[in-house]
C-alpha cells in the first residue's frame, strides 16, 4: 500500500498533465475539458499504480 501511494503521487502527476497538454493541444482552453481532463488522469492513475507496484512486489 505505501509503495503504491508512492507511486500513485509520481504516475498520477504524469497522467493528469499528459490529459491537461492533449485538451490544451486540441483547443479546449476553457476550465471544464482542463479540469475533466486531470481528473480522469488523477483516476486512471489509481489502477495503474496499483498495477505497477504489484509488479515490483
Amino acid at each position: 500500500m505505501r509503495l503504491m501511494m508512492v507511486l500513485y503521487s509520481m504516475i498520477a502527476t504524469a497522467l493528469a498533465g499528459s490529459g491537461v497538454i492533449a485538451v490544451l493541444s486540441a483547443g479546449y482552453d476553457t476550465l471544464w475539458p482542463i479540469v475533466i481532463a486531470a481528473v480522469a488522469g488523477a483516476v486512471l492513475a489509481l489502477p495503474a499504480s496499483w498495477a505497477v507496484a504489484r509488479q515490483i512486489d
